[in-house]
């Protein structure tokens, strides 16, 4: 039987100082090919029994003999162990050491008895032989010209790999990042850091910059080289679009790479023509982007123009016929607005549906549909979020699927399969929640779209924005380029609902009433005892009163992550409330039993951002996990891969766009004043369909109605969509005079 891995615990361990140890890899217990991490015995000279070593060790192999440096740790569950922070491999001198190495598997070809044999031809002089002198293992039984060969590749193979290991863990890199370097780069890792240490922060998953600059310094690069002041106006640039924004103007860009790199901004500006020459950066006049995001930008308008200026395919609808067979139908009574945006989506290419809850867009979608239908109109479903959709198709009783889905993203390819060279097959393409799609995903969705299809974005112009960089909706809307139906009226069902009541109010920027039936305010000055209140809210008294489901049916949110009643905190207590004995998962803060979240698009795994599970199944055999995410999916996890997973009992309002719970707990307190904005408040209040408690102060709830101001976002899509002639013109002037000052 496989032994378990020996993983520590932090909860268990009793941390000792960082010291040397040497000997023989005498059996590797465990070992995982994507990560790196195993589970060893090791003999040494220093100590009569086999001492066990954990860590991420990605060349060592059993018969090796290895120098480590690390700590002993005391694990109540597998005991005492040694886990590595370093390592190098030193090669065995005598010949019991040698044919043990070789021996091992670790050279493809040579199995114990070839070992034998060829460590019997030639002794201590075995190494020196396959590395200088292949050819002469042909002389031993068994081996021919072929066999030699592909031993002395496997040979240079195993010793890239520890040489590589060596000279990165000689720079100041740990163990853990060396590891997932040479996972990300291979054997090219030495030159990938050579030429361009600042790549780490991009391509691996837990390097920050300062990470990243930190092994550049170790490498010798210096304060003022000009790889450093161009990666830091790229990473500056890129922190630009984390915030939402598709370009930085030239001065604020300078700003924050001076601040980034602890430079004079003067020194910067010789940087951005040779950046603009290698297509790394884009400018508009005094605007930069990154090329992605200029692309998607551009292609959006591009796009969207060719799709409108398009003409519809012949579709006979009597109208007037029509909404009366809907209302007559669904017994149902529409309202103008409602009946104006029907018959929008039926005679345009390209409309915008917006209005915020109660107003009835899904009766427009439901009706819209059905008249397609009679006229065997082909049309496809799908929203941004796993859970928007999943309330999209039990809304309207139809196929819904993620846009990824939609647009059938392969990670094979690294890209979507939909495309201009392979749209969609359909007549018409509605998407809710429209308000989350960013840039790059609505380019595209609008490559996707065959020439004659028509497209209906619905969503709440009055929600936060897109998690991605850009304001899709808002721009859209504004660029009056297209039809766009605004759904005011309240309806009566709507109208009993305080939860809706009070997102209008909030709205138009009156504080709402907290009718204590279904929308609540439990006032706590105190982050700590607004912290209590919520634990036990959560745990007692909402399960207890409405019967609802702590993991599955509350959600608690905040505006920010930070500080006693900020999302981290919230998540510890919760987790110590909700699930205090869950099995720990070794080196992490997750248990089984946990309720997660997905922070960034996996492709390969097919999860994306904001989708919400819990964690089903820990094998410490394998260093994995398995997440159950809420459309049932279940989805398997290396250890290594947990960065891309949160704890999920309490998320930011952001996190919650596109999903909807049956009862929402929110903190809100003054000290979220950076956070407390009008359409923050509005869209954590909508995330509730039966219950929304706020515990915090009243004070906290004025200054979020009070505060209408929006974060700007720089984009140009309004521009591009109303006058792209005109633009153009302009920046070639700008570029000009530019060019004469």
């Amino acid at each position: 039987m496989t032994e378990p891995p020996a993983t520590p615990d932090k909860g268990q361990l009793d941390i000792q100082p960082e010291e040397s140890l040497e000997g023989v890899v005498e059996r590797i217990v465990f070992e995982s090919d994507e990560t790196g991490f195993m589970v060893a015995r090791l003999q040494s000279e220093a100590h009569l029994e086999l001492i066990t070593i954990v860590g991420k060790t990605i060349a060592i192999t059993v018969g090796e003999t290895v120098r480590l440096k690390g700590r002993w740790i005391d694990n109540k569950k597998f005991g005492k162990q040694f886990e590595i922070t370093a390592y190098e491999s030193v090669m065995p001198a005598t010949v019991k050491g040698i044919e043990k190495y070789l021996g091992s598997g670790l050279v493809e070809g040579i199995g114990p008895k070839m070992a034998e044999r060829i460590v019997k031809a030639f002794g201590v002089e075995t190494f020196k032989i396959i590395e200088e002198q292949p050819h002469r293992l042909r002389n031993v039984s068994g081996i021919g010209k072929k066999r030699a060969g592909q031993i002395r590749e496997a040979w240079q193979s195993q010793r890239a790999i520890q040489s590589i290991m060596v000279f990165l863990q000689g720079h100041g890199i740990t163990t853990s990042q060396s590891a997932k370097i040479y996972q990300a780069y291979g054997d090219n890792a030495v030159t990938v850091l050579r030429r361009n240490p600042y790549r780490l922060a991009e391509d691996i998953v837990g390097i920050s910059f300062k990470g990243a600059d930190k092994i550049a310094r170790e490498l010798g690069i210096a304060v003022d080289a000009p790889e450093r002041m161009k990666a830091g106006l790229l990473h500056s640039l890129q922190m630009g679009s984390v915030q939402g924004h598709v370009f930085l103007e030239r001065d604020v860009l300078c700003i924050d790479a001076a601040e980034l790199l602890g430079i004079s901004g003067d020194l910067l500006g010789e940087y951005f023509d040779p950046l603009v020459a290698e297509d790394t950066m884009r400018r508009e006049g005094e605007r930069y982007f990154l090329p992605h995001l200029h692309i998607a930008e551009t292609g959006c308008s591009e796009t969207l123009k060719q799709l409108i200026s398009t003409p519809l395919p012949p579709l006979t609808i009597k109208m007037d016929i029509a909404l009366k067979w809907v209302e007559k139908h669904h017994k149902i009574e529409l309202s103008e607005e409602q009946r104006q945006a029907i018959r929008t989506g039926i005679e345009q290419k390209v409309m915008v549906i917006t209005g915020g809850p109660g107003t009835g867009k899904t009766t427009v979608i439901n009706s819209l549909l059905a008249i397609l239908d009679k006229k065997s109109i082909a049309y496809l479903l799908a929203a941004p979020t796993g859970r928007a959709a999943k309330r999209m198709e039990a809304a309207t009783g139809h196929e819904a699927r993620t846009i990824h889905r939609l647009l059938e993203f392969s990670p094979k390819d690294g890209g979507f399969q939909k495309n201009q060279n392979n749209p969609l097959c359909t007549d018409l393409v509605v998407i809710d929640e429209a308000s989350m799609i960013d840039v790059q995903l609505m380019h595209s969705l609008l490559r996707a779209l065959p020439p004659f299809a028509r497209l209906i974005l619905v969503g709440d112009i009055d929600q936060l924005p897109s998690v991605g960089p850009g304001n899709i909706l808002t721009d859209l809307i504004a660029s009056q380029i297209l039809p766009v139906v605004r759904l005011k009226t309240i309806f009566r069902q709507a109208e009993q609902s305080g939860i809706v009541a009070a997102a209008h109010q909030i709205n138009i920027g009156s504080y709402p009433v907290f009718n204590e039936e279904d929308f609540f305010l439990i006032e706590r000055d105190d982050p700590a005892q607004a912290v209590e209140t919520i634990v036990e809210l959560v745990t007692h008294r909402i399960p207890n009163k409405f019967g609802l489901d702590p993991l599955r049916d509350i959600q608690v949110l905040s505006p920010m992550r930070r500080g006693e009643a900020g999302v981290n905190n919230l998540n510890e207590v919760l987790q110590a409330a909700l699930n205090p004995n869950g099995a720990p998962i070794p080196r992490r803060n997750f248990r089984k039993g946990d309720k997660v979240m997905q922070l960034r698009n996996n492709y390969d795994l097919d999860v994306y951002n904001g989708d919400v599970g819990v964690i089903t199944l820990v094998e410490e055999e394998t260093s994995e996990l398995e997440v159950t995410f809420d459309d049932q999916q279940k989805v398997l996890y290396a250890f290594d891969q947990c960065d891309d997973l949160g704890l999920a009992y309490a998320a930011t309002v952001h996190k919650s766009q596109g999903s909807e719970y049956p009862c929402v707990v929110l903190a809100l307190m003054p000290q979220h004043y950076m956070m407390l904005q009008r359409n923050l408040l509005y869209t954590a209040i909508t995330r509730g369909k039966q219950r929304v408690i706020t515990v915090g102060t009243s004070k906290a709830v004025g200054m979020a109605v009070r505060n209408n101001k929006i974060l700007h976002r720089n984009t140009l899509l309004t521009e591009r969509l109303r006058n792209k002639l005109l633009m153009t013109i302009k920046y070639v002037l700008q570029d000009i005079i530019n060019s004469m000052i």
